[in-house]
């Protein structure tokens, strides 16, 4: 950035002649070249814009509903029951010994806060290309507001979750401290993920149909309506490659107690999700300074 006089002029070219006390600043933004660090430094200062736009993507969600806030309770509770009937009874998958409903609500849960985060951090660029084109400020606050956001609908669907473990008779163990770990995680998940689909959909607008085909199939890829144990145990490190295996199996297990190897599953989990915020951030920062042409 360069600060110079309202008429161009820095304070040597004008020889001195005009008292600086009466200079107007002006701060040039130029995009960066080469390089370019993360900066986090200046997200923090633009904290207050992040929370409001946590809270309007909040408001958003529910303006104008006949539902409201009960969508968040609704969305994850009916695929329980789908997935109970279908899965449970007829298929008879086995559940590890769990209640099946219990079962899938504990992993639809993470998965409910990750693919609501997933999609709208993917579009959360060009949904707010108006704001992008007249203002400065750090692009990463709206993918990270979009993320951020879903925390407020797995809060209310959690209150369900206590009315089961209630009903059903289970008591979490004292894994349960490792749950805002969990919940980390997924964000994580999301975040790293929408890093990459957001800024590719600013280059690439047809990015956008994908996201709903991605997050289909990855539901299958997932285990939630059945157990990772089915696994062939050879195959079961390659398939904690998906980072949502980690997270499922951990809520699993700090919630219910499920034993296996679970451990191992979150440590896999978690390298590739640490290795996809990083190269995420970084394509993130590199495309950043195109957004305001491109959008």
């Amino acid at each position: 950035m360069v600060t110079q006089l309202a008429d161009g002029m820095t304070n040597s070219q004008r020889g001195g002649d005009v008292s600086t006390q009466n200079a107007q600043p002006v701060t040039l933004i130029r995009p960066s070249h080469g390089w370019v660090p993360f900066n986090l430094r200046d997200l923090w200062e633009y904290r207050e814009l992040l929370y409001f736009l946590v809270w309007r993507d909040v408001k958003v969600r529910y303006k104008q509903t006949a539902l409201g806030a009960a969508w968040a309770i609704l969305q994850p509770f009916l695929t329980m029951v789908i997935f109970s009937i279908f899965f449970g009874r007829l298929a008879g998958v086995p559940s590890d010994g769990i209640p099946y409903p219990l079962f899938t609500y504990t992993a639809l849960l993470p998965w409910q806060l990750f693919s609501h985060a997933l999609t709208e951090s993917g579009n959360s660029l060009i949904s707010n290309q108006q704001l992008i084109t007249k203002v400065y400020f750090p692009r990463l606050a709206i993918p990270l507001s979009a993320v951020l956001a879903g925390l407020v609908d797995f809060g209310i669907a959690f209150l369900v979750l206590l009315g089961l473990l209630l009903y059903y008779g289970v008591l979490p163990t004292l894994a349960i401290v490792t749950l805002p770990l969990l919940i980390i995680l997924a964000l994580a998940t999301a975040l790293a993920i929408g890093l990459w689909l957001s800024a590719l959909n600013v280059e690439y607008r047809d990015v956008r149909h994908t996201i709903p085909f991605l997050t289909q199939v990855w539901l299958l890829a997932t285990p939630i309506a059945y157990s990772s144990s089915l696994v062939p145990e050879p195959w079961r490190m390659l398939y904690g490659l998906n980072p949502m295996v980690g997270v499922v199996e951990g809520f699993r297990w700090a919630l219910l107690g499920k034993s296996g190897e679970v451990g191992s599953l979150i440590w896999v989990s978690t390298a590739v999700v640490v290795f996809l915020l990083f190269t995420g951030l970084i394509y993130f920062r590199r495309m950043e300074r195109t957004f305001a042409d491109v959008v």
